[in-house]
């Protein structure tokens, strides 16, 4: 049994006072070395593993169809949509669950200063205790093996998906977080954003699809611990298909209600304010004309009645696409540190030109 510990403040990191809670006997390794293996042990058992292939429609029964972008269609006992958030769900799960967009940096340190361990944060300043929406703002801190040296790796800064863009400054908050509770942290080597999906009360939603597909099975609302939830998936989905019973199976169900009154409040915080994004389709672009973009950045464009997406490349050429996600039409927004297009209600991603990166949009910008 797992004993979590209460101890008078957390070890290593400077400048910090109050009590932490230790929990031991934790462990971390190295994730795609991970998921080599399981490919390899799927290979191995006469499995096949397919890439490059888009599914874009599941459909449950007592046999499950998969439609794929390519014409193809596949059929299976059962499915598992595992595509952090799901492409096959319109509105069940996405009432349930938000995007926030997070932010991290490497330190370069020296091997062996700072000892191998997972840290979190939840200290928050004035400002973030007034925050409407989401989880409690934190860092999380971990360290990574490179050659002759460690990576101090430092995240955080979170907020809503598209809702904010002063990127530079969340940056700089960070490296001065860093810095004060970490004065060997070395030169910055990278510099990253990504995206995570936050479940209303603080849980993932790992089994039955909840919009009724008969065999169809989800995994999603990781809130950052992807590594830990697709293990528990990977258990938990294996033994419901199999219909055998799993302990863990009512705690993660995704039809699962609460009527606490924190949570109740925050979902309807996040729902109203997914509507509220939908006054983009009033308001101006971010630029008046196109010829205003300059090279490797984008920008929304008024033109008439429609909002273009529009990115010029780092040679000059203009690339056109709508700017209204395929998944339930939501207007997107420029990213300019992934230089991406993100969409503020449900966390649909696409790439400069308008390719899908994340779901739960399955198909791309459409081209202008």
């Amino acid at each position: 049994m797992l004993e979590i510990e209460r101890i008078s403040g957390p070890p290593i990191i400077q400048n910090v006072s109050g009590p932490a809670l230790r929990f031991p006997r934790q462990a971390q390794f190295h994730p795609l070395k991970n998921l080599n293996a399981l490919a390899e042990a799927i290979t191995r058992r006469g499995g096949k593993t397919f890439t490059g292939n888009r599914v874009v429609n599941v459909t449950g029964g007592d046999v499950v169809r998969l439609e794929t972008r390519e014409g193809h269609t596949i059929t299976a006992r059962a499915a598992i949509v595992a595509t952090n958030s799901p492409i096959n769900d319109r509105y069940v799960i996405h009432t349930k669950q938000a995007p926030y967009a997070t932010y991290a940096l490497g330190f370069r340190v020296p091997r062996g200063l700072i000892p191998h361990a997972l840290f979190w944060d939840t200290a928050q300043t004035a400002a973030e205790e007034k925050q409407l929406f989401g989880p409690v703002p934190y860092h999380y801190v971990r360290l990574a093996a490179d050659g002759d040296h460690d990576v101090l790796i430092v995240g955080g800064e979170d907020h809503k998906t598209a809702q904010a863009f002063d990127f530079d400054a969340r940056f700089a908050n960070l490296e001065e977080w860093t810095r004060k509770h970490f004065p060997g942290a070395g030169e910055i080597i990278d510099r990253w954003s990504g995206q995570v999906m936050e479940p209303v009360d603080g849980l993932a939603y790992i089994g039955p699809e909840p919009g009724g597909e008969k065999n169809v099975y989800v995994v999603t609302g990781d809130s950052g611990n992807g590594m830990t939830h697709g293990t528990i998936g990977g258990i938990l989905l294996t033994d419901l298909i199999l219909g055998r019973d799993n302990p863990w199976a009512e705690i993660y169900d995704p039809t699962r209600k609460t009527l606490k009154p924190l949570v109740v409040g925050d979902y309807v915080k996040e729902n109203a304010n997914v509507v509220a994004q939908l006054r983009d389709y009033l308001t101006s672009g971010d630029v008046s004309t196109a010829e205003e973009i300059v090279p490797g950045q984008g920008a929304l464009v008024r033109e008439g009645l429609r909002k273009v997406a529009a990115y010029r490349d780092e040679a000059g050429t203009l690339h056109k696409m709508s700017a209204v996600c395929p998944h339930l039409k939501c207007i997107v927004r420029w990213n300019a540190t992934e230089k991406t297009w993100d969409r503020p209600c449900h966390g649909s991603r696409f790439d400069c030109t308008g390719t899908m990166l994340n779901g739960p949009s399955s198909s791309d910008l459409e081209a202008v």
